[in-house]
């Protein structure tokens, strides 16, 4: 591996990085609602070109991955082969969606891949950053469908088409959490199928906040598979790279690298409510960054901090909804994110008073819906009030 070059390519990663990844920022916000119309007005001619060229998504990411997956057993990758698999099947799909969040995944793995090619990037490097961008690709690909989902709630068949159409991509996803499942006990896949059988359910039943419940469930477990693969301790990347630092610094490079490749999908929206935090976990994972000063505690504990704060910021938005659907919405996206990082607060707060938080968001869910306020005011406060105290244990 040439160090100088592979840190090079690194360096414009990070950059196109922080300007472009921050996806939740109002600035980005309004830009959404200004080419919303616009969007909206070329749907019907994008889905006619779509199904014009379908494309086997999982088929041809299998199959790069495999040829990529070479590097590890000291085998030589035909690049070109790969190059051709993404630039004739998956690039258009990385190309839409940078265009909708304002990103530069395309960018990323065009990059990688060259780099992977004329050997300025230790292979298994550019495979984990294919593997886990393309992953980055589906998730947001998936969220695009739950939006058309809501553009066209009146129309029932095109609404069971988008969720089908949703479950597809997250099917190429599954394996992620399987693995997550696997190595942290945890029971994400049958959460996950949980929120499409509410998303079936409500789309019958024409109930429009049943959807958006389902939805968040989905989206916010997945938020939680990204952060046990990064972030957590000792399963998480940051920890798996700081441990083989102290035995193989080449090997703790490709970690460092993989963790860095599946921040991606989860930087925007702690960037959006927690910059400082979002901040300091991609430098830890920047390899310019000496990978023996990573350090895993630092990290998971600014993880910690981003939701705890995450979770702040939504109850106090349901608390200014109170009486519509987002209220009981956003509610939910609270109790959601003190579920991504339940181990954590478990350890930080004791079994005990984990149990009581965890009750306390249910209850004050139940408030919300019922547009019961008497009842939720001393409940929100309490949520407010031990997650202040998560924020400031975690520094």
């Amino acid at each position: 591996m040439r160090k100088k070059e592979l840190s090079a390519i690194f360096a414009s990663f990070l950059v196109a990085g922080t300007v472009l990844t921050g996806c939740n920022t109002s600035e980005t916000s309004n830009n959404a609602k200004e080419e919303k119309q616009e969007q909206t007005e070329n749907k019907e001619e994008k889905k006619e070109s779509s199904e014009a060229a379908e494309v086997n998504y999982a088929q041809v990411f299998q199959e790069a991955v495999t040829e990529l997956e070479k590097a590890k057993e000291g085998k030589e990758v035909d690049f070109d082969k790969v190059i051709e698999l993404y630039t004739n099947n998956l690039q258009k799909l990385a190309q839409d969606r940078d265009a909708e969040f304002e990103d530069k995944v395309d960018q990323h793995i065009t990059t990688a891949l060259q780099a992977g090619k004329d050997g300025s990037m230790d292979r298994v490097v550019v495979k984990q950053i294919f593997d886990k961008l393309m992953q980055k690709v589906f998730y947001t690909t998936m969220k695009h469908e739950f939006i058309e989902v809501e553009e066209n709630w009146d129309n029932k068949e095109a609404v069971k088409e988008e969720v089908e159409e949703a479950k597809e991509y997250y099917e190429i996803l599954q394996s992620t959490v399987e693995k997550r499942d696997a190595a942290n006990g945890t029971k994400m896949v049958d959460v996950i199928a949980g929120g499409f059988a509410e998303i079936d359910k409500a789309v019958e039943a024409n109930d429009q906040l049943g959807f958006q419940l389902g939805k968040q469930v989905i989206d916010k477990t997945l938020i939680k598979t990204f952060y046990l693969a990064t972030g957590n301790i000792p399963n998480g990347y940051a920890a798996k790279a700081a441990e083989a630092a102290k035995k193989d610094k080449e090997e703790a490079k490709v970690e460092q690298a993989e963790g860095w490749a599946f921040y991606q999908s989860i930087y925007g929206y702690l960037n959006g409510h927690a910059p400082e935090e979002a901040a300091f976990i991609l430098q830890q994972f920047d390899l310019q960054n000496d990978v023996t000063k990573l350090d895993p505690k630092q990290v998971n504990k600014a993880f910690v901090r981003g939701y705890a704060k995450i979770a702040l910021d939504e109850y106090k938005e349901s608390q200014e909804y109170w009486g519509e659907d987002k209220s009981p919405i956003t509610a939910l996206e609270g109790a959601l994110f003190i579920e991504v990082i339940d181990k954590d607060l478990k350890d930080m707060l004791g079994e005990e008073a984990y149990n009581k938080l965890t009750q306390t968001a249910q209850q004050y869910l139940e408030a919300a819906k019922a547009k019961d306020k008497k009842a939720g005011e001393p409940l929100i406060k309490e949520l407010q009030e031990t997650l202040q105290t998560v924020v400031e244990q975690a520094k």
